[in-house]
């Protein structure tokens, strides 16, 4: 047996096609070699982002059919509240229209102009959240999450040390909140121990700090949790949920990974204060309280996702899809970042065009190269996505310039996993002949999804 069993049988298909040649040359040109910018039917196998691309169950589609679309009141938003209070141990619920929505919210209700975020790694919607609210996010990860080769199990955790210099260097009051990452995206897919998030709480406590989490892969982090946490072995993962979230104040939570569903959020607290503030201002920027931007048939969707996605045997399944993929790279001597995280196999895009300088945008490079080459659609991870320091406007160079190649939930077949190895593999045998790029076009904000380039 080549990889893992799928759980489930497949029930529907949709048609796809490979593009010639020509046709991926002249598309990947036309979209400024920016993956973001292609057409989707253009696109053999779309490993851009596991954000929305779920394949939904029998069971949520069934569900779709029960919404109520009522204006106030709509059914399915308790079944959704009742949903994450069970599974995620929230008291309040703010339904969004997906994940920004609650950043937005979120965020912007805790920071204030000045004042510093810390968090195990910046996301790039968080990070501009927090800016747009006048604060700044400033990295505590430990050091080994920067090592695409250190095999650390938990490269996710907050560095104390990292933690108490902010603290120390700016002052308690002016620490906006301390934000947490779920299996950190940018670091590779990188869970976060119980250990760690037990001990933040105790330090927190201590300042009198709120912890926010960014739970959208909370519940791949609770399978790393019991898979390689001595004490949690045979914990169920809802126990495990339960009590990671019980170490914070709140949560914003993207429905589109872990819900497995095609559109939206969330976000959920144990405070009274933030649940007041941020459901008064969700009508403003979002929708009524009880739809917060979704219609009743997706709110049913996410309430039965969010159970579907936190069962173990979907999980170990979905885990060992995305380590079979790595495990594929590594045999032909793809350098990857290890361990091989939740979601993604990230490709060091620095070893693999190491002719390239930075400036000439390596990881832009290469994932554009993999879609002329195959028509498989990944996507950049590194400085293109860290963009310019806001006060001097210089572009910087983080430590990781990666290739996200993400895994939708429930879409794609091991068969799949392998066509893509083998365009990789092949890609790597003349990688030498790969030229950089020129950045010719930069959006203001989040500069990745629009950025245009010309080959160098």
């Amino acid at each position: 047996m080549n990889g893992p069993v799928e759980p489930f049988k497949i029930k529907m298909i949709e048609h796809v096609k490979i593009p010639s040649e020509k046709r991926r040359k002249e598309a990947i040109r036309e979209a400024g070699f920016n993956t973001f910018l292609l057409y989707s039917d253009d696109v053999f196998i779309d490993l851009l982002t596991d954000s929305g691309t779920t394949a939904m169950s029998d069971n949520q589609w069934a569900g779709m059919m029960l919404g109520d679309e009522a204006y106030a009141g709509s059914k399915n938003f308790y079944n959704l509240e009742k949903a994450i209070q069970d599974v995620l141990g929230y008291k309040y619920v703010v339904p969004t229209h997906q994940g920004r929505g609650a950043e937005h919210l979120m965020y912007g209700h805790l920071t204030n102009p000045g004042q510093i975020v810390p968090r195990n790694m910046y996301f790039t919607t968080s990070k501009a959240h927090v800016e747009l609210a006048g604060g700044t996010m400033l990295d505590v990860i430990i050091d080994d999450a920067h090592d695409p080769e250190n095999e650390n199990p938990f490269k996710g955790d907050v560095d104390f040390k990292k933690l108490q210099n902010l603290i120390d260097e700016y002052g308690p009051d002016k620490i906006a909140f301390v934000n947490v990452e779920m299996n950190v995206n940018m670091a590779g897919g990188q869970p976060v121990s119980m250990k760690n998030l037990r001990e933040l709480r105790e330090f927190c406590n201590d300042y009198n700090f709120k912890i926010i989490f960014d739970a959208t892969r909370s519940s791949e982090n609770a399978y790393f949790i019991r898979e390689q946490e001595k004490g949690y072995e045979n914990t169920p993962i809802i126990d495990i949920l339960r009590e990671m979230m019980s170490y914070s104040d709140g949560c914003i939570y993207s429905s589109k990974k872990d819900c497995m569903v095609n559109i939206g959020g969330f976000l959920a607290t144990h405070s009274k204060d933030i649940f007041d503030y941020t459901r008064g201002m969700v009508v403003l920027f979002e929708g009524l309280h009880t739809y917060g931007g979704m219609a009743g048939r997706d709110m049913e969707a996410v309430a039965r996702g969010l159970r579907e996605g936190a069962e173990y045997e979907y999980l170990k399944y979905r885990i060992n899809q995305v380590r079979y993929l790595g495990d594929l790279f590594v045999k032909v001597n793809i350098p990857i970042v290890k361990p091989i995280g939740g979601h993604a196999v990230f490709v060091n895009a620095l070893k693999f065009l190491h002719h390239l300088s930075r400036d000439q945008w390596p990881a832009q490079t290469l994932s554009a190269a993999i879609y002329e080459d195959s028509a498989v659609r990944t996507m950049e991870r590194g400085a293109v996505s860290k963009g310019r320091d806001k006060d001097t406007g210089e572009n910087i160079f983080p430590p990781l310039e990666l290739v996200r190649f993400t895994i939708p939930r429930r879409v794609y077949t091991n068969t799949h996993m392998e066509y893509i190895a083998e365009s990789i593999a092949r890609l790597y045998e003349k990688r030498d002949t790969i030229h950089g790029l020129k950045m010719v076009f930069e959006p203001k904000h989040l500069r990745f999804f629009q950025a245009r380039f010309e080959k160098l």
